[in-house]
């Protein structure tokens, strides 16, 4: 059976890529927070070392006279080569004199400011102003956009390390999903087989002593006990047909011939003919019974094969049609679409002469009844249909149970088990028996559907 491919959502669901992803996410924030840190303390640091040039500059102007202060600033101006420094000369009145700056508006004399980009291209700046003894103003600005450069540098660093976190993250949880997911699914198809009679299936080990493994074990030490018990019970269960059975068969043998003694008074025939059928009857229930226990210990999925479903419902029809018509029911079969499943052609057989052998047996004289095959959604279905008075929906699972009959039923001939032997088959095959109203009636679908083996429709 090829491997059943791995979907996206399987590993995304699985406990392996939760984690990588919310220890990704938090390795994320911690990027993200030591990176906004470091931002926030190298800006801090650079607008501090700007105030400070700046502070000095006005200091050292402050100092120079009056008269040489317009020199010294002229000189300030041609020494900055770079274009990172600049000054402004403003009169008492409020006039520009010189610089190589436009007038700004000021704040407050000596507290740092920030001034918007200077017209030839640097800034934004960071500018402080000082009132000279004779009342005029000088302003000194630095270009701060170091500071602007390192917030965008820094953007581009956190979004492109987010990115690359998540892809990376990402690739990790799918990369260490997969083995584990993979060894999930071996243990579901081990289990499968272990649901389906295999007890001698175990759960897969790696040999790497994980929780995978040890649950594993601890499956396979279940599994084994359990087959242990099983096969103490079917060996009792041997056992007991072989001491019961056959003394039942020689006492219903010495009845019959009991019954051909000459001159045999009519009151003790009747009585022996009474025991006589009571026999049959407990050797055709203990004869079920086996057959269940068979079943359900999966001992014949070596007889499986491709079984065609429209030659097996007509088989049956044929098999119980003279029956039918002593009640006067009319059966009917039809394939609605042709299908094959693959099976033991002799147990479904069994199985839907079960079903169609229960529907006489509940359907009204000159009713109707009706077994068909049809696909839907690419999947057989086999139904078998009666107009009698049908199954009450509390009591559909119950009647599945060996020995359990309805209420309303004590008087219809039969032990209860024929629909246990259909469930049992059923669930050889890994088919599902579903019994629904027919309105009026009752119809039993046989959903041939089934994760390990394969059904085809033609």
């Amino acid at each position: 059976m090829p491997p059943e491919r791995l979907r996206l959502r399987d590993i995304r669901n699985t406990s392996t890529f939760r984690l990588t992803a919310l220890l990704g996410l938090v390795f994320s924030a911690g990027v993200v927070v030591l990176l906004g840190l470091i931002y926030i303390l190298s800006a801090r640091e650079l607008n501090a070392r700007t105030n400070l040039v700046v502070r000095q500059e006005i200091a050292r102007l402050i100092r120079v006279s009056p008269e040489a202060l317009p020199a010294q600033i002229q000189a300030e101006i041609a020494r900055s080569t770079h274009g990172l420094n600049y000054f402004l000369l403003i009169s008492a009145n409020g006039e520009r004199l010189l610089g190589n700056m436009e007038p700004v508006p000021i704040v407050q004399l000596g507290h740092n400011f920030d001034v918007a980009a200077h017209a030839g291209g640097h800034g934004p700046l960071r500018a402080l102003a000082a009132r000279t003894a004779n009342g005029e103003t000088i302003v000194a600005a630095r270009d701060n956009s170091t500071v602007l450069d390192l917030r965008r540098r820094v953007l581009r660093i956190v979004v492109g390390s987010g990115v690359a976190i998540a892809i990376s993250v990402l690739a990790i949880g799918f990369a260490l999903s997969l083995r584990p997911l993979r060894r999930v699914r071996d243990m579901q198809r081990a289990s499968a087989s272990i649901a389906a009679g295999d007890l001698a299936a175990r759960m897969p080990l790696a040999g790497r002593g994980d929780e995978l493994d040890l649950f594993a074990g601890t499956v396979n030490v279940m599994v084994k006990e359990v087959g242990r018990v099983v096969a103490q019970v079917k060996g009792v269960t041997d056992a007991i047909a072989h001491d019961l059975r056959t003394p039942l068969t020689r006492v219903r043998n010495h009845l019959y011939r009991a019954l051909q003694t000459p001159g045999i008074d009519p009151g003790i025939a009747a009585h022996v003919e009474a025991a006589t059928a009571d026999l049959n009857v407990v050797l055709e229930r203990f004869a079920a019974l086996l057959r269940i226990a068979e079943l359900e210990a999966g001992a014949r999925r070596s007889g499986f094969g491709t079984v065609d479903l429209a030659a097996l419902i007509d088989r049956a029809r044929d098999l119980y049609e003279p029956l039918a018509d002593d009640r006067g029911i009319a059966i009917v079969s039809t394939a609605l679409s042709p299908a094959s499943v693959h099976g033991d052609e002799q147990l479904l057989f069994e199985a839907i002469s079960n079903l169609v052998d229960n529907a006489i047996k509940f359907a009204p004289p000159y009713g109707h009844i009706t077994v068909r095959v049809r696909v839907e959604a690419g999947t057989p279905i086999v139904e078998v249909q009666d107009d009698g008075p049908g199954i009450a929906a509390g009591q559909r699972q119950a009647v599945l149970r060996r020995f359990h009959r309805g209420t309303d039923v004590v008087d219809v001939e039969g032990a209860g088990l024929g629909l246990s032997v259909v469930a049992a088959i059923t669930q050889l095959h890994n088919f599902a028996l579903i019994l629904d109203d027919a309105a009026p009636g009752l119809i039993a679908r046989v959903i041939c559907t089934s994760p390990g083996l394969p059904t085809t429709t033609e």
